[in-house]
């Protein structure tokens, strides 16, 4: 058998197939159709500090290859969470990856207090959100306000810290550098790109709130250019996600420089897929004759 367990820099794996965050809920919603064991670990959906319901109208829209969604971080807080939602999921042989999110830094930080008590083993910090306190701007567009809740969090936590990266930037390198000289110990990429649907015959825009984060195989060429532009510029490890539905996609994240993967909008439309995709690594590896999958990373 082939070791497939992977280290993002303190939170080691059994293998480097993880679910993204948004796409997989609680693990409930997953456990009837594939054996969560399977998993390395969950990214679970977004947690805010209060419940949110969410977005109204229209939230999520099919687009060729892929689909927007302006689902609105609709999950029922941080104490549900952990009542609910953590014992659930230690049935299971798989870490957890509690993904907040915040509408300031001291929201983002309050939940990282709260979350260093609680039985997860890492935290992901989801720089995506609007900033209240900087006219709705998002967290992770503007360096210096990177460089400020991720030094923030960071010290608020002693729990393992990722840090996810929006692609809706100009040049991700330096935003990434700054979230690892602050203390980050892993970077996940890419989150949604930026978008937006029209209905031709009702002549508006389809998501109530116009536009939406695409996710899906069309934004993978994006994302594997992002991830080996950050493992160019980082010592840190990477996972990296972004279009992922087979093992092959797998792979080709792994050699551009990511150490572990998350599979995110394919989950929809196969809920096996984690499986297939892991059985798919294994067969690479077997083929090609790794003996791990360590060997993989950024092997180009």
């Amino acid at each position: 058998m082939h070791n497939l367990s992977v280290n993002l820099n303190g939170l080691i794996l059994k293998n480097p197939i993880t679910v993204a965050s948004g796409t997989y809920g609680f693990g409930r919603e997953y456990a009837d159709y594939m054996d969560l064991n399977q998993l390395g670990a969950i990214s679970v959906k977004g947690i805010t500090l209060e419940p949110r319901e969410g977005n109204g109208g229209i939230r999520i829209v099919e687009t060729p290859m892929g689909m927007l969604n302006s689902v609105g971080l609709q999950n029922p807080g941080v104490h549900a969470f952990i009542k609910n939602e953590i014992p659930f999921l230690r049935q299971f042989d798989l870490k957890i990856i509690a993904n907040i999110n915040g509408n300031t830094i001291e929201e983002y930080c309050e939940m990282a207090e709260i979350l260093s008590g609680e039985d997860v083993d890492s935290i992901e910090l989801n720089i995506s959100c609007p900033n209240v306190k900087n006219g709705g701007v998002a967290f992770g567009t503007d360096p210096n306000v990177v460089k400020e809740v991720v030094r923030r969090v960071r010290k608020s936590t002693t729990k393992h810290l990722i840090v996810k990266l929006s692609p809706n930037v100009t040049d991700i390198k330096p935003i990434a550098k700054i979230a690892e000289d602050e203390g980050a110990d892993c970077i996940s990429l890419i989150n949604t790109v930026s978008g937006m649907g029209i209905d031709i015959h009702k002549r508006k825009m389809i998501l109530e709130r116009g536009v939406g984060g695409l996710s899906g195989p069309a934004i993978k060429p994006i994302a594997i250019k992002l991830v080996h532009d950050v493992y160019k510029t980082v010592k840190i490890p990477i996972l990296g996600m972004g279009g992922i539905i087979s093992g092959e996609d797998a792979i080709e994240f792994m050699l551009a420089g990511a150490t572990a993967v998350a599979i995110g909008t394919g989950n929809f439309t196969d809920p096996k897929l984690p499986e297939k995709v892991l059985k798919g690594m294994y067969q690479y590896l077997e083929t090609y004759k790794f003996e791990n999958a360590h060997a993989l990373v950024g092997n180009i």
